[in-house]
């Protein structure tokens, strides 16, 4: 294998590494995705949240907001924000952690999700070569947290959109996080690059540590290049 044959390239691991990179490559290759902002500070995070939430005279918000932070994995530190108090202390706490991972503010629009699960797709080059459903008591849907996995038809449109956002953030071996409004809209939520698997082998059937062994050996041999996409397939995202 040539020394420089990667199955997942340095600039995916970069645009995946941090949810902010990975929205505004969403959102350059016009890939559907949640409704988000950034903020620097506590007090424009504060106001954001107030906007995106459409707060009320009583401080409740119309809508929750989702605070997460810019780098993180398996669901941590994550917070559905309800209303103004609840807002205020979450960043309180967060501006006196003063760590890296509390000092950037990644608001995004909450999703009523259809049948309240999340759907993960993962791809494969040009394939996406098996699909989850997951589903939670608790609003977080990670198995890692002990979300319930379903195997779930990849259809034409979720193929579609997974593979965008992969080529979107630099193809290779990558998991895709989807969200499903309640009108069968698809968003993209998050891209993995260090994709984790345990969970999904046995409800879709699906060999996926065996469909990466073949893709690397195929990269390796230069059978397969990674291709990254420079836009969004005609139909991805629509129901």
């Amino acid at each position: 294998m040539p020394p420089s044959a990667t199955c997942t390239s340095n600039r995916a691991a970069h645009i995946c590494g941090s949810k902010l990179n990975t929205t505004l490559e969403l959102i350059r290759h016009g890939v559907p995705s949640p409704n988000v902002r950034v903020a620097s500070t506590p007090e424009a995070a504060l106001q954001t949240m107030e906007q995106m939430g459409r707060v009320r005279p009583d401080g409740r918000f119309d809508r929750p907001v989702v605070l997460k932070p810019a780098v993180g994995s398996w669901g941590r530190l994550l917070a559905k924000v309800n209303d103004r108090d609840a807002a205020e202390a979450i960043l309180e706490h967060k501006d006196t952690l003063g760590s890296y991972h509390h000092s950037i503010f990644y608001i995004q629009e909450y999703v009523n999700k259809k049948a309240g699960r999340d759907i993960r797709t993962f791809v494969v080059g040009d394939e996406t070569i098996a699909a989850i459903s997951r589903t939670s008591a608790h609003w977080i849907t990670n198995t890692a947290r002990g979300g319930t996995a379903e195997a779930v038809k990849v259809t034409p449109d979720i193929h579609r959109i997974s593979v965008a956002a992969a080529k979107a953030c630099g193809g290779g071996v990558l998991a895709i996080d989807l969200l499903e409004r309640e009108d069968g809209e698809l968003l993209v939520n998050e891209v993995n690059y260090t994709m984790e698997f345990k969970n999904s082998i046995t409800p879709t059937g699906v060999n996926i540590p065996g469909k990466v062994v073949d893709y690397a050996l195929g990269v390796g041999a230069g059978h397969i290049a990674i291709s990254s996409y420079s836009a969004m397939p005609a139909g991805a995202g629509a129901r």
